[in-house]
């Protein structure tokens, strides 16, 4: 990473490079947060120190201020927290009106805008609010959903839009799904490997084709981590199972040579000696 910007993590993927100074953490945290005499991009670097230092409390002031005039980063970081009773109590209509905002005010940035990681994360929030509903105040509809997951996947190229289109169109237009699943696949999206393998292998006529699909479930496998190792590799398995051992070894070789040529690191960790 270049000196002078930090990764912002978002549900687990690394965003877009964004001014260090945002959440830089190295400055001392003022004793006391005046939100009024502050900027807005000040008073989102003190928010961001006093979160990082565990003074979510005070984050929240600051946070609230940046948010209120203009500063996307901030208003996200708010909806994340309440999303997840972050610091504050879980709160899923704080977190749905804090990422409308965003998408009400900056939903027509350019997709190479500094903000622009956030802009697209609260379209992909409001579309899963959809998709699900917020009992008694935000209806279940699947329809708004796949809207607004196809503009943050189109304009903004957000590969989790992109997986979840593909979730909503596998089964019922599984050309459609593979198309937004290679989009976030070739992004590294590990669940869209999956399921595009999953869905490829379905698809498949021949062993080539069921081998393309074995080997992107193989992918996926070799990167699993966290709450999706679990399906990921029960996926694996069941299609591992079915295969025939010349799809299984076509499958395999290509496997490697993907991660060989796109993952580097798991190349490197298998070559470390055994302690």
């Amino acid at each position: 990473m270049r000196a002078g910007v930090a990764a912002v993590c978002l549900s687990g993927w690394v965003l877009a490079p964004v001014p260090a100074a945002a959440f830089d953490t190295g400055s001392p945290a003022p004793q006391a947060i005046a939100p009024n005499a502050l900027s807005p991009t000040e008073a989102l670097r003190s928010g961001a120190r006093k979160y990082y230092a565990g003074d979510k409390e005070g984050a929240l002031m600051a946070l609230r201020y940046a948010a209120e005039n203009g500063q996307p980063m901030a208003a996200w970081k708010l909806g994340e927290m309440y999303a997840s009773g972050d610091g504050v109590q879980e709160d899923d209509v704080k977190a749905f009106e804090y990422y409308s905002q965003i998408v009400r005010e900056h939903g027509d940035d350019r997709p190479d805008d500094p903000d622009a990681p956030f802009v697209s994360s609260a379209f992909v929030a409001l579309g899963t609010y959809y998709m699900n509903g917020i009992n008694g105040v935000v209806p279940k509809n699947i329809s708004r959903a796949r809207q607004i997951f196809t503009h943050a996947a189109s304009y903004f190229g957000d590969a989790d839009a992109q997986y979840h289109l593909g979730r909503l169109y596998q089964g019922s237009s599984d050309r459609l799904a593979v198309r937004w699943y290679n989009l976030a696949a070739i992004k590294g999206h590990v669940p869209a490997q999956a399921r595009l393998g999953e869905t490829l292998y379905a698809m498949g006529s021949s062993e080539d084709r069921q081998a393309r699909g074995l080997m992107w479930m193989t992918v996926a496998r070799k990167q699993a981590f966290g709450a999706d190792t679990d399906w990921i590799n029960a996926l694996h398995e069941q299609y591992f199972a079915l295969a025939s051992e010349p799809v299984r070894t076509l499958a395999r070789g290509m496997a490697e040579n993907w991660i060989e040529n796109n993952r580097p690191d798991i190349v490197a960790a298998r070559q470390q000696p055994v302690q």
